[in-house]
């Protein structure tokens, strides 16, 4: 009996420990993106290049959705295995009606920079961003994954998907701006902002699916399959 109780204790404890590093990565997520959206809208300015400054503004939306997983994680830490509530189901509307803002105007600014053949002065930092972005977003992935699949628990292994897709992103910039860097073409650039607006619409559809509890995926899911209090 009383190794059965210990076993149990010791149990709580791993899955309390294991949803205090979750927290920590959402953590990590929220402040990272807020750092890179930061740095790469004044570098999108700086050097006129709309794929950095629509990717600097793509992170931003994404710390409004990195909030709701934050709200997210500290419910299942606690045990309550609800769909989304009010405050995640706001974020997600939230989210989605920027993401769909953000498709607006860099499509409409990309159209008007092929119409003109608007070159960006250098796409050097996009390059560094991204590369950078590559390997934080991979690293987030590879814990986020570890956590969830450690807790068996469908929301958080939804949400190291949605960091996935950030990566994916990275890789538009980079190679848009690696393009751009090798060979001149300005259009590259304003390509990439299309693509970028692409993966925008996306998010935000799935931003207001997620809100009406029709997917599972970043900050919204489904009862977790061993729902459980740890606490």
């Amino acid at each position: 009996m009383e190794s059965a109780d210990f076993k149990t204790d010791s149990n709580h404890q791993e899955r309390s420990r294991l949803y205090q590093r979750a927290l920590i990565l959402a953590y990590v997520t929220i402040i990272y993106n807020l750092i890179e959206g930061v740095v790469a809208v004044f570098f999108g300015m700086e050097d006129e290049t709309l794929s950095l400054f629509g990717f600097g503004l793509d992170s931003f939306v994404e710390v409004i959705s990195g909030i709701g997983i934050w709200h997210m994680t500290r419910r299942l830490r606690h045990g309550d295995i609800s769909d989304t509530d009010p405050f995640e189901r706001r974020a997600l509307r939230i989210t989605g009606a920027a993401f769909y803002l953000l498709t607006a105007g860099l499509i409409a600014t990309a159209t008007i920079n092929l119409i003109q053949g608007h070159q960006p002065e250098t796409t050097f930092w996009g390059i560094v961003i991204s590369s950078i972005s590559i390997f934080t977003m991979w690293l987030l992935i590879h814990l986020k994954m570890k956590v969830g699949n450690a807790l068996n628990s469908q929301a958080i292994v939804a949400d190291a998907n949605c960091t996935r897709a950030c990566m994916y992103l990275s890789f538009i910039l980079l190679f848009a701006s690696l393009g751009y860097e090798l060979t001149g073409i300005g259009r590259l650039d304003a390509i990439g902002a299309i693509l970028i607006a692409w993966f925008a619409f996306r998010e935000g559809r799935e931003s207001f699916e997620k809100a009406r509890g029709l997917s599972c995926s970043c900050s919204s899911c489904g009862t977790e399959a061993d729902g459980e209090p740890d606490l």
